[in-house]
């Protein structure tokens, strides 16, 4: 039996330029923040992973290139960054390249996942062809997708994509399985994420600790932007 070589792909892209939906409730520095909260919160629960082979992270943003090289993970390093799909999509073309038979493509906007919910998608039994997909919460998008082989179908993130991918999939000849998980689903883009987000357990995370110290869930009671509480005019 051909053994798997699983690996946990990481993309990320310039956290300066991240939660553009989120503008006019965040300031910039206040989106950066909350985006690199969110991003330690991920790395942890990826520091204790134990089924994948190996941990890539695909990026050109300096500070995701030291802590891979602080966690021993391998850099795949971009020239530029196009989109989600194409920085993925070059990703595993390399991860099949280096042998790799598996690919696993997590959200780095998931602050609520642990360990276990990682390995869990890497521990599902089948044969490739085949996908592994979490989708969004609202079912529409793709929260995380393992693909057997890492090429089998070209990406399609961003709206819509869950239905996009299952599609390719079984265009493939692909056995599909849709798995759902809680804390994977859990992603942060808009308002309505962050009001569902604050109803979580977010001790133990940097992203709670984060809100709290920023006064977010006020803020979102009040429906005001940075901070400021709208006020009645007289």
């Amino acid at each position: 039996m051909t053994h798997i070589m699983r690996a946990l792909l990481l993309p990320i892209k310039d956290l300066r330029h991240a939660k553009r939906r989120l503008v006019g409730f965040m300031s910039p520095e206040e989106r950066f923040g909350l985006a690199q909260a969110m991003l330690a919160d991920t790395f942890r629960a990826v520091c204790s992973v134990r089924r994948a082979d190996s941990v890539l992270v695909a990026t050109n943003y300096p500070p995701a290139m030291r802590a891979a090289e602080e966690n021993g993970w391998a850099l795949l390093r971009e020239e530029q960054q196009i989109s989600e799909s194409v920085s993925v999509d070059a990703a595993s073309r390399e991860c099949e390249k280096r042998g790799i038979t598996a690919v696993l493509r997590i959200p780095l906007d998931v602050p609520l996942v642990e360990a276990s919910d990682i390995d869990d998608l890497l521990a599902t039994e089948c044969a490739a062809p085949a996908l592994v997909i979490v989708p969004s919460r609202d079912g529409t998008g793709t929260n995380a997708i393992l693909r057997m082989p890492p090429t089998l179908f070209p990406s399609h993130f961003g709206s819509g994509s869950f239905a996009k991918h299952c599609e390719e999939a079984r265009s493939a000849g692909a056995r599909v399985i849709v798995r759902r998980s809680a804390r994977l689903e859990m992603d942060v883009d808009d308002q309505a994420d962050l009001r569902a987000l604050l109803q979580q357990d977010l001790s133990g995370t940097q992203t709670g600790a984060w809100l709290g110290q920023h006064g977010i869930l006020a803020r979102l009671q009040q429906n005001s932007p940075f901070g400021f509480r709208a006020v009645a005019s007289p």
